[in-house]
């Protein structure tokens, strides 16, 4: 019995077709690490977040906060970044704009919210001297120049203190645009020009909160006033606002707005404010604001405007339903959505593209601008480092970049990074997974992959569960010869009639009779409760038939490292045992030591054997799936904990089976299995010219001794939300 596919014919239209040649496909990443001092502290986090490029797009500049300093990268061959190094101006850096070899940096220097102020910087490329400097009187946030380099407009936001009476406004003292002009590309620091932008919103018009600040060809700025959720278009020459006007309000239906840990798009939003944040023209008489919502709002999308005031367009809830779809969607903020923060614009070849990025869900959107009051098309999604702040487009050399302000290592995760893509006549090679919709038509939701099975009656269908990180466990029907690989349907492990719970799956294997083992991770060790490793037997429609606890005497001598995979052998047959990987070793286990248990239903009784695990140069290494061959060997993934540049163990290993029994549990010796390396992954894992993901936790065997690798992303928190599937042939594990 097969879980019948919805909606497939609502999942194919949702991105506009486009020909190949207008694709951008990651070409290179490049870990901010790599640009500090040999003597600086690799471990303090490092912040890529607002970047520029030279014009002609070789050099490219960004703020890192953290560090109190402008990093350089040399891109002239963008496939393989160089660092330049980085140049110290205190404070905290907020943004950066590069014209005429010279790098406009702003940084905040306020000792406290109360007392504002702040640091123009001019720093020649070449020398990577500082060569003048101005005081803004404030904190700056935001910088652009314009084309013909004869202004620069400085957002001076004087943010306000969230932690200060629930970060209510009015919060004085008030921001403003701080007009500063060039001569030569010298900052004129004593004709510098204020812009008033109080008494203009209807929200707190005593203290005007700018954000973000963007020039056309007209020499005219429009700024986003975001808590005041206003905006306001500058004639830069005049020094004076000639329009501004409310972003408005927005209503959606069908979006996730409980943290119950479900995505559920049924939710609705009424009349919240866009509170706008990153703005960019799209040509002299109109640009597109994305709408973060950090302070009230929640309106998950971006918006055009023309200069007049007009709403020409809003992308609504679509562009969340996209990223849901994707497995990108934000579950645990899920009261902000995707929190959309970043715009661009650019034209490539003739076509107006703009870049939409979501720094919750750790992705760009691209579409095709369509002209005045014509709804853009979406065509194609990027995935990238965490927290994507930056964009930037090159056109002239068909690039695009981005700087993600997140700095995950201390968790375990990514670090901060510039990501840089090519336009090019390549097919898009993300996303890799993605969901039809359901029922209702809506996107199926799903993220944190960590176990796949084959489903022998349908070739080239597997099945996967997510993990603990969603409070329903849930079984996934993937059609892999689809590509992407498309999500058909999902079905929720039922007991007793209800969503069935405190479980963590991490394993699945598909039985003959069409139903379901999977297993179930504990953790002895978990705060507010511990939780048992489990070995559950279900129906064809998830339903739990039986629960399977370890004996007591094994049960406690686990650790918080349980079970991470299923598989079964001789099924059908008195000797049919269903082995279970666990990842690590446990409290009776010898150092590098870690156990395969199996369970037979016949009898109901444990063995084990014992597996070597590799030794790590750092962190630890464990078994993350189990799988296995017709000729009864097993197949697991053995992995390292480490990502990026620090991974070393990614990799499927064949375990010898033939004439290997199973110690009862207890026995004084228990047999350890030869393994040997069938495919390493790491060059798999490279190839998409990201990071390297850490968990990859899923493996499905086809009949044909082909196989499926899913990296798991864990629900995107505190990750890039990027998942891979990897198609492996044949000829790798036989």
């Amino acid at each position: 019995m097969r879980l019948l596919p919805v909606g497939l014919a609502l999942t194919l239209t949702s991105v506009a077709p486009v020909h190949a040649a207008d694709m951008f496909n990651r070409l290179a990443t490049f870990p901010v690490v790599r640009n500090l001092p040999t003597d600086a502290d690799a471990s303090k986090p490092t912040v890529a977040e607002i970047i520029s490029a030279s014009e002609d797009g070789n050099i490219l500049a960004y703020s890192n906060a953290e560090h109190g300093s402008v990093g350089l990268i040399d891109i002239q061959d963008p496939a393989q970044p160089k660092a330049l190094g980085e140049v110290e101006i205190g404070g905290e850096p907020t943004s950066v704009k590069i014209q005429n070899g010279k790098v406009y940096a702003v940084t905040d220097t306020s000792p406290s919210k109360e007392a504002p102020s702040g640091t123009l910087f001019v720093i020649d490329i070449a020398s990577k001297a500082i060569e003048s400097r101005c005081e803004l009187g404030g904190q700056p946030d935001s910088i652009a120049a314009s084309a013909d380099g004869r202004f620069l407009a400085v957002v001076i936001e004087n943010e306000r203190d969230e932690d200060k009476n629930d970060g209510a406004l009015p919060q004085l003292p008030s921001g403003n645009l701080t007009v500063v002009p060039l001569k030569a590309a010298a900052a004129d620091c004593a004709g510098k020009k204020i812009v008033d932008l109080t008494g203009i919103a209807d929200i707190a018009p005593e203290d005007a909160e700018p954000e973000f600040v963007d020039i056309n060809g007209k020499n005219q700025a429009v700024v986003t006033l975001q808590e005041n959720n206003h905006l306001a278009v500058v004639d830069l020459a005049a020094g004076k606002v000639v329009k501004h006007f409310s972003a408005g309000t927005a209503s959606l239906d069908q979006v996730d707005t409980k943290k119950d840990g479900v995505i559920s798009l049924t939710g609705s939003i009424k009349d919240m404010p866009r509170e706008p944040d990153a703005v960019k023209w799209i040509d002299d008489e109109r640009f597109v604001i994305a709408n973060e919502g950090d302070w009230k709002g929640g309106t998950r999308g971006f918006s055009i405007f023309n200069a007049g005031g007009t709403l020409e367009y809003d992308v609504g809830n679509a562009l969340e339903h996209e990223v849901v779809r994707l497995g990108h969607y934000p579950d645990k903020r899920n009261k902000k959505g995707i929190e959309i923060e970043g715009a661009e614009t650019g034209t490539f070849n003739g076509e107006r593209l703009l870049f939409i990025g979501s720094e919750r869900a750790s992705v760009v959107a691209v579409y095709r601008d369509n002209g005045a009051g014509k709804a853009p098309d979406l065509l194609q999604i990027l995935p990238g480092a965490i927290g994507p702040e930056g964009l930037l487009a090159i056109p002239n050399r068909n690039l695009f970049v981005t700087a993600s302000e997140v700095d995950a290592r201390e968790d375990g995760g990514a670090g901060s990074m510039v990501t840089i893509y090519r336009r090019s006549d390549a097919p898009a090679d993300y996303p890799t997974l993605k969901s039809a919709d359901d029922e209702n038509g809506l996107p199926i939701g799903w993220g944190a992959l960590s176990g796949a099975t084959p489903d022998a009656s349908h070739p080239g269908h597997i099945f996967a569960v997510s993990d603990g990180f969603y409070s329903t466990a849930r079984i996934f029907d993937v059609d892999t010869t689809e590509s992407p690989a498309l999500i058909t349907a999902a079905l929720t492990v039922t007991q007793n009639g209800e969503a069935a719970k405190k479980v963590d799956l991490e394993g699945i294997a598909r039985r003959a009779d069409g139903g379901f083992w999977l297993v179930s991770e504990g953790n002895p060790e978990k705060k507010g409760g511990a939780t048992a490793n489990l070995l559950l037997r279900t129906d064809a429609n998830g339903a739990v038939q039986e629960e399977i606890a370890l004996p007591e005497s094994l049960a406690s001598q686990a650790t918080k490292f349980g079970f991470e995979g299923v598989t079964v052998t001789n099924e059908g047959t008195p000797q049919e045992t269903v082995w279970i990987a666990v990842q690590r070793e446990w409290k009776d286990d010898p150092k590098g030591m870690t156990k395969l248990l199996a369970y037979r239903p016949s009898d109901k009784s444990w063995g084990a054997v014992h597996y070597p695990l590799d030794k790590a140069e750092s962190g630890w290494v464990g078994l993350s799936e189990l799988s296995a061959l017709p000729d009864g060997d097993l197949v697991a993934i053995e992995r390292d904990n480490q990502i990026g540049e620090a991974a070393r163990i990614k990799k499927l290993v064949r375990i010898a089976m033939k004439n290997v029994s199973p110690a009862p549990l207890g026995s004084p010796e228990i047999p350890v299995v030869t393994k040997t390396t069938m495919h390493d992954l790491l060059p798999d894992l490279r190839k998409p010219n990201g990071y390297v993901l850490d968990k990859v936790e899923s493996l499905a065997l086809g009949a044909d001794g082909s196989a499926i690798v899913i990296t798991d992303n864990d629900g995107v928190d505190g990750s890039s939300g990027e998942t891979q599937l990897i198609h492996i042939g044949h000829t790798a594990i036989d």
